[in-house]
């Protein structure tokens, strides 16, 4: 008898069957395809991935160290690998237990609080920790993110042990700061806009509330503890210090993460390259054409108007000039990307090429009509519209594939000190868009990015800002999506009642062109500020 197992016998074999939701490589084993994750590689039936158990990552630092923005960041990220995670804000318990618009006792943070004050604290933090049990016990969670300022060695040393007890490995995470010009920029981007400091000199009240600070919590220990495993990130990712973090994968992923993680300021912008000479594809690699140098000319012109437009507008809020973050541009090795960059490369701004960054490919679907997709390959039809993110026809990638292959991208973006211009094919652009504003993956390959459009992110403490710049004087001939793409639609059951940005989602029709001409120059299509009005007098 042959021993040998044929790929009909090991598809079909109980041992070696799997649900694949690529529907060709075998590799994915997914029961619901929207808690997939956009980069997950596999799942398995608890939910926990890399055989990593359960991790705590415990924040310590005082306030405006920067702590929520680093936990949104590293939770973002887990959940893009497929991790689950979680973020407990000791600050929300707190608030829902004091009521609204009521406020802890003035020695609630005093390590010689009153009675009073000590139960009040006590509640809190068992009713927080209680969640972060129940989580990780009864939902299959795998990390969980405290977010709070635990000031003491002796507090952290009791929180270690009591996790342990939960058979549940502490990773502890300092944010140390300072820089006084960190801790003002950190204070003036959130905590400022209480009504505390409404019409205050925004550098006054940056030093009012740095002073509140100290007044509230007057004791705070840095990490010094031998025993414990914790990273300090040091003044915004300058330097960092790591002890006894010797555990699993997962954890040394994290950190490996954390090193390329910073919370100063910078903003990223995107766009599309412009249109190339005869009919675009993936194979070819046309230079522009006179529209599209045309088209990269005015776009430059738009977003240089832009960048000072806003420079003068942050200048007179601070009252004092303020200069402009440099700007760097990231195309793909393309070279319609590459051309499209030149006019900023004229004017002296730096151009970095990345190979990552190359469009989805398209296999054997490139240059088909949909009519003849359908015709060819009915079965691969039917399986893109069952999950359109996942599947990939033949001999090409899928939107999985291609969020894999920009992992490399993504954290090099969180490295990046300067403000990016990232100028690449529209697939590449939804992938990047659905990381920074956290996307669910259905709804990435109905993005549109239009080409007289620049699309401007800002990052924010709990919720990315994301605003549209329209660029003038474009023929609407060559603004649609591109053609390059697979051209099946997706269907509608996969679209986002509130897509991330109002409108980008949703391609423009004929007949609604004069409507996109006479569109405003500039449009916030959502106010991170406005999500976290609760949370500007917040001391955590």
């Amino acid at each position: 008898m042959d021993t040998l197992l044929t790929a009909e016998i090991a598809a079909n074999a109980p041992r070696y069957r799997r649900k694949s939701s690529t529907f060709i490589d075998g590799i994915h084993d997914v029961t619901d395809q929207d808690n997939m994750a956009p980069a997950q590689l596999y799942s398995t039936m608890s939910g926990r991935l890399f055989h990593s158990g359960r991790i705590a990552i415990v924040m310590v630092g005082l306030p405006a160290r920067g702590k929520t923005h680093i936990c949104v960041s590293m939770a973002r990220y887990l959940q893009w690998l497929g991790v689950k995670t979680r973020i407990f804000h000791l600050g929300d318990y707190r608030r829902a237990t004091v009521g609204e618009g009521g406020h802890v006792p003035q020695d609630y943070f005093y390590p010689n609080a009153s009675p009073a004050s000590t139960m009040l604290r006590q509640k809190i933090l068992k009713k927080c920790r209680e969640d972060i049990y129940a989580w990780l016990n009864h939902e299959n969670g795998q990390v969980a993110i405290y977010d709070a300022v635990n000031p003491t060695a002796a507090g952290r040393r009791a929180l270690a042990k009591e996790f342990a007890k939960h058979d549940v490995q502490t990773l502890f995470l300092e944010s140390y700061v300072d820089d006084e010009e960190i801790l003002k920029e950190n204070a003036r981007n959130v905590k400022i806009h209480s009504p505390d400091f409404d019409g205050m000199d925004p550098d006054e009240a940056a030093e009012r509330y740095l002073k509140r600070i100290e007044t509230k919590i007057p004791i705070f220990e840095t990490m010094q503890e031998e025993e414990l495993n914790y990273v300090k990130m040091i003044n915004a990712g300058r330097a960092f210090f790591y002890n006894n973090v010797s555990f699993n994968y997962l954890s040394h992923r994290i950190v490996f993460y954390l090193t390329n993680l910073h919370i100063k300021a910078r903003t990223t912008f995107f766009v599309r390259a412009g249109p190339a000479e005869g009919e675009e594809s993936y194979k070819s690699d046309a230079p522009l054409s006179e529209e599209g140098r045309s088209y990269a000319q005015k776009m430059t012109e738009t977003l240089l108007r832009h960048r000072e437009q806003e420079r003068k507008t942050n200048s007179e809020q601070a009252g004092r000039e303020v200069s402009l973050r440099p700007l760097t541009v990231w195309t793909s090795t393309r070279l319609r990307t590459i051309q499209t960059a030149e006019p900023l490369k004229e004017q002296g701004y730096k151009v970095r090429q990345r190979s990552q960054m190359s469009q989805i490919n398209p296999g054997v679907c490139e240059k088909l009509s949909e009519h003849a997709i359908r015709r060819l390959y009915p079965e691969e039809v039917e399986r893109h519209e069952l999950d359109p993110y996942h599947h990939r026809y033949p001999r090409a990638e899928s939107y999985h594939d291609l969020a894999v292959r920009l992992e490399p991208i993504i954290l090099e973006l969180e490295r990046e000190q300067n403000d990016v211009l990232i100028i690449a094919h529209e697939s590449v652009l939804r992938v990047l868009y659905s990381y920074l504003m956290h996307c669910r993956p259905m709804e990435i390959p109905k993005l549109k990015f239009w080409r007289d459009e620049i699309i401007e992110i800002i990052p924010a403490a709990y919720q990315n800002e994301a605003k549209r710049i329209h660029i003038p004087g474009l023929d609407p001939q060559f603004t649609p999506g591109s053609p390059e793409d697979i051209r099946i639609p997706v269907p509608s059951i996969y679209s986002s009642n509130l897509p991330p940005i109002d409108g980008i989602s949703s391609p423009v029709e004929p007949s609604s062109m004069d409507n996109v001409l006479t569109r405003p120059p500039e449009k916030v299509v959502n106010n991170a500020k406005e999500m976290v009005a609760d949370k500007v007098a917040d001391l955590d």
